[in-house]
């Protein structure tokens, strides 16, 4: 699905005998290609991985429900969740371990079109849009008690992932799921101009949106540190080269190449990892108690259980 950059050079011999005795590595994605991979996609791009020693294999999922539990039953090496998930799998006792970050920063929001809502206080009395059963209303739950709102001052509506045309048909006021690295600007390619508020300026602990997991078991393979070292490079080479990498990703995948995707990729850049294995072990405590707390989930498990900081 993806092939080298080839500029017309013949490959050795010797090129493909090393090429071949690469270590080999799977990576799931946690959904079709997108601009949330950059870092990986730049990294490939780059010959990152290569130069560690590794073949890496990219996977999108054919669904998202899988990664993590293919990497939990040892048929992947390493999967792209999300930090929430990675504290359910720690309550349900999956072997699963965090080992690196690609997006540390949430891109949850809540949405509007209203231009008198500045904040969950206005949101008083509307009608809220949502996709995800639990963690989006214990969020906008949290959001709304910042501004000294009881849960029930709005009435949430399930829209079924049809976040943005629930709200540009105005089924809802305003929805809570939309991310400000791709709805808002989606919506905005649409003419209007939306009210985003960021859910970590209301209450809710920051957490890291996109995570790598891998099996416990595997957590000491030095692939995995590799993996992760040919990660970095491919952040730093975005952030410096963020339209040349983003032409490259575009004529990889063509039906990829729109306004909205160009739109994103530039938009994602600082939200993304500089430093892909760096662990904030206060922060995953601090998500973890706020799901505790929402009775999201049955217990505090430790953080070293299921996220770590490979060196």
């Amino acid at each position: 699905m993806f092939r080298p950059l080839v500029k017309g050079v013949l490959f050795s011999a010797a090129f493909v005998t090393q090429a071949s005795a690469n270590e080999k590595l799977t990576l799931m994605l946690d959904w079709y290609i997108n601009p949330d991979h950059a870092p990986i996609m730049v990294a490939e791009q780059i010959g990152a991985f290569k130069a560690q020693g590794l073949d890496v294999k990219i996977v999108p999922p054919s669904d998202p429900a899988l990664p993590p539990r293919l990497v939990a039953a040892k048929q992947a090496d390493l999967a792209i969740t999300y930090e929430p998930q990675i504290h359910f799998f720690a309550d349900q006792g999956l072997p699963l371990v965090r080992v690196g970050t690609l997006i540390n920063t949430p891109l949850n929001t809540v949405i509007t079109l209203d231009k008198n809502v500045k904040s969950p206080a206005d949101l008083k009395g509307k009608t809220v849009g949502y996709s995800v059963s639990g963690i989006e209303q214990a969020t906008l739950a949290t959001m709304l008690k910042h501004d000294n709102l009881n849960a029930d001052a709005v009435k949430l509506i399930n829209v079924n992932f049809q976040l943005t045309s629930a709200l540009l048909t105005g089924k809802v006021d305003a929805v809570i799921g939309g991310y400000r690295n791709i709805e808002a600007l989606e919506i905005k390619l649409q003419g209007k101009d939306p009210m985003v508020l960021n859910v970590e300026d209301y209450g809710v602990p920051a957490y890291d949106e996109l995570i790598i997991v891998a099996n416990r078991d595997a957590v000491a393979e030095p692939k995995i540190k590799k993996f992760l070292i040919a990660l970095e490079k491919g952040a730093e080479y975005l952030q410096a080269h963020p339209e040349e990498s983003w032409k490259v990703f575009a004529s990889r995948h063509p039906e990829l190449n729109t306004e909205l995707n160009h739109q994103a990729w530039i938009k994602s850049l600082p939200l993304f990892a500089t430093h892909p294995a760096k662990l904030d072990t206060a922060r995953y405590q601090a998500y973890e108690q706020f799901l505790f707390d929402n009775k999201l989930i049955r217990k505090i498990t430790p953080v070293k259980n299921y996220a770590t900081e490979i060196h």
